[in-house]
């Protein structure tokens, strides 16, 4: 699906009923909508019906949906389910590893990349007094050298930079006495300056500025749950960059899959998304 913030209304580009489809990316020259299928990397034209074809990624068939696309559109960076981060060409080809074995994470979730496309922005876990935790690090695409940005015992998610690189988007449990109630925040890229944008009941995920500053898309769950699950009845709402005047975009069921990642045209005019309908209950 594909929704336009002027006339506010939604486009169906691309439905099946025989796979699940997740986390659609679109190219900065306009021309595709990546997405993730069942371990592989497809990519079709963000038209009505469009054909998807599939992404050869070489040794690497177990993508997770946490991928991103660089500025100028040569690569694909993409997470693993062995919990590396990958980079392998727009076009198709092997994939090359870019973060090390030997930097203290068990597992590394990839959601955003630097306007000059030398950092990645992605979640790493890793043991903090025996409990697995969840903070925001960068990866130098060219070494694999990390940097820890954060260091608490809530989760965090979604880190995104912004399109001047001033800024990491993320949403957190920072800022709530509550289990799971993840709202959305901001901070410089070295990790000054933390602002928190919302303060409300519901659960916040997967802040995604747009490519001219202008606006950003998020996904926003019910209060009270845990996590970001799928099938879900959730909205994507359009804020501020400050998270000021939020309206609601699209309701649907969705959630997981619906929004992981960027998915803002090169206007910022369009995002697209997937949404989940399901059948009525038997009886």
């Amino acid at each position: 699906m594909v929704f336009d913030v002027v006339t506010r209304s939604s486009t169906c580009v691309f439905e099946t009923d025989d796979f699940v489809i997740e986390a659609p990316n679109w190219t900065p020259d306009g021309a595709w909508l990546v997405f993730n299928c069942d371990g592989l990397l497809y990519r079709t034209p963000p038209e009505e019906d469009g054909q998807p074809r599939v992404i050869f990624t070489g040794a690497v068939t177990d993508a997770n949906n946490d991928h991103v696309v660089s500025a100028d559109g040569r690569y694909l960076y993409l997470s693993s389910q062995d919990g590396h981060l990958y980079e392998v060409p727009l076009g198709g080809g092997e994939a090359r590893r870019v973060t090390r074995p030997d930097d203290g994470l068990e597992a590394r979730y990839l959601h955003g990349i630097s306007p000059d496309g030398t950092t990645l922005a992605h979640i790493g876990c890793r043991r903090r007094d025996g409990v697995q935790a969840f903070d925001i690090f960068t990866a130098d695409v060219r070494d694999g050298s990390t940097r820890r940005l954060t260091d608490s015992d809530r989760p965090h998610d979604g880190a995104e930079y912004s399109p001047d690189g001033a800024w990491l988007y993320f949403n957190s449990e920072r800022a709530s006495d509550r289990a799971g109630h993840s709202q959305l925040f901001r901070m410089r890229t070295d990790g000054s300056g933390v602002e928190q944008l919302t303060s409300d009941d519901r659960v916040n995920w997967f802040p995604h500025p747009a490519p001219d500053g202008s606006r950003l898309v998020y996904l926003s769950y019910p209060p009270g749950v845990l996590g970001h699950p799928a099938d879900e009845p959730v909205v994507l709402r359009v804020a501020e960059p400050d998270g000021r005047n939020a309206w609601d975009a699209v309701e649907l069921i969705g959630g997981q899959g619906s929004l992981n990642v960027n998915s803002w045209a090169p206007d910022g005019r369009r995002f697209a998304y997937v949404e989940y309908p399901t059948a009525p209950a038997a009886g």
